[in-house]
């Protein structure tokens, strides 16, 4: 039994280690804008902006009220790394003039003018939450077809003048590709009339999540050691994402052999993938929660075409593939730290599947402040986790119904000579699945306490207040 002292300090870790705000600016994809409010370092690599663009950001970053002189506008280009707020904004905003009067009981206010104080006047909304990817839909010329056992799949794609792009034959479930849309249509006709059969579903593209941006603030290395495993075997967290680099410091031999779903991996040591950045993240949260020392191991398994490393989407057929991989490699535990808006009902009955094998899965709620589903989060049987920040809903994260759990949205990524930083509730969701790989292998394996322990300590009630 855990006691509650030692997990307000566990909290407090995972606390310190999330202490890490990053606004974006959205005039260039090679843009650097990151102000940590919590250490008061600001870092910046801005090739141009606008002043008021710039602005929108350092009003959400910082949570001051921001004012600023009329008329006052120019492009901002700068580079710095790691200074005070005071000397960031000097360089920042040139030969414009400013005035920071702290608030004690009240918000800091910013106030941006050419000539005096007194004109700066025009109020500066923080920069909106950055928008959800468009959501995604069905992929047009592709089925995901289930039979009934027994038969036989080539036979009937050769019969729809289809091609089966990829097979679950554990599932009898096949994904198969046609020549146009029309070709789509009549196959779903034909399908559903086939008494070999079992059901047809559309299947969905998923976008990647966003990867690590570099930062300022670097975090301690993980120190965590490899233990021999209990004699009720293993635990085993199935992290279902991009493919993962080689992680060093000693942290390898925490990665089983990685499973590839959509084909072969080739990934740049430049920076570091989601998948990577998960992995170091789940890592952290278990040696936080272990004092240093487990038997616990992640097993990889890319879903994503190219391992991440470029924008080419995954799929919902893919998703559930990866999750059958994962199982079939002996996960308790599933990390799902991806997802979109797209109800599928092909990988619904999977995951529901899988969990009457006393599977656990968690899942990314999504990173925009609105109430609607986030798939495959909000599937029964998945535990949906939102991002929290200072002990409060994170400002971009899902507030959907479905949420059952929140834990810090933040972490830093050690990966070459840099750190990088990486936020959303995919970090929830993989702080989260350390936490239950820890617990898990303290409690003998007891799916049920494990749970019970999660929902105790991290879960949230959300009452919907609208989109």
């Amino acid at each position: 039994m855990i006691r509650r002292l030692r997990l307000y300090w566990f909290l407090g870790a995972l606390c310190l280690l999330g202490a890490w705000a990053c606004a974006g600016l959205p005039a260039s994809a090679s843009d650097t804008f990151n102000w940590n409010t919590n250490r008061n370092r600001v870092t910046a690599d801005i090739k141009s902006t606008s002043l008021r663009d710039l602005l929108e950001q350092i009003a959400s970053a910082t949570g001051w009220q921001v004012f600023v002189e009329p008329e006052t506008a120019h492009n901002v280009s700068a580079k710095f790394r790691d200074l005070a707020p005071g000397d960031a904004l000097h360089l920042l905003l040139g030969d414009v003039n400013f005035a920071l009067l702290p608030g004690t009981n009240a918000v800091s206010r910013l106030f941006v003018f050419r000539t005096s104080q007194e004109l700066a006047t025009q109020a500066i909304e923080p920069a909106k939450p950055r928008p959800e990817r468009a959501a995604a839909k069905p992929i047009a010329n592709e089925l995901i077809v289930r039979l009934k056992p027994g038969a036989k799949i080539d036979e009937l794609a050769k019969l729809l003048g289809a091609k089966v792009l990829g097979r679950i034959d554990s599932l009898n479930a096949y994904r198969l590709q046609f020549d146009d849309t029309s070709a789509t249509g009549a196959a779903r006709d034909q399908l559903a009339g086939n008494p070999d059969v079992a059901s047809v579903d559309s299947n969905f593209a998923i976008q990647p999540p966003e990867g690590p941006q570099p930062v300022a603030a670097g975090a301690p290395p993980i120190q965590l050691q490899l233990k021999p495993p209990p004699d009720n075997g293993r635990i085993i967290v199935g992290l279902v994402d991009t493919a993962v680099q080689p992680l060093g410091n000693n942290l390898d031999q925490f990665l089983l052999k990685p499973v590839s779903v959509a084909g072969d991996v080739q990934l740049s040591s430049d920076s570091p993938t989601h998948g990577t950045a998960m992995a170091e993240t789940l890592l952290r949260s278990l040696q936080s929660f272990t004092q240093g020392s487990t038997s616990v191991q992640i097993l990889p398994v890319n879903v994503y075409p190219g391992g991440g490393a470029g924008d080419a989407s995954t799929t919902t057929f893919d998703v559930a593939n990866g999750i059958v991989q994962a199982v079939n490699g002996g996960a308790k535990i599933i990390n799902l730290s991806l997802g979109s808006s797209s109800d599928s009902s092909f990988l619904q009955s999977v995951i529901q599947d899988v969990s009457k094998l006393n599977v656990s899965m968690f899942a990314a709620a999504g990173n925009q402040p609105v109430t609607t589903p986030y798939y495959p989060a909000a599937y029964p049987g998945v535990k949906a986790v939102t991002a929290i920040d200072n002990g409060q809903l994170a400002p971009y994260a899902s507030r959907g119904s479905f949420v059952a759990l929140g834990a810090p949205g933040n972490s830093i990524v050690p990966f070459g000579n840099m750190a990088y930083g990486v936020q959303g509730t995919s970090v929830s969701s993989a702080y989260t699945s350390g936490l239950a790989a820890g617990f898990l292998e303290s409690s003998g394996g007891n799916v049920n306490k494990m749970e019970s322990f999660l929902s105790s300590n991290f879960g949230v009630k959300i009452t919907p207040k609208g989109p």
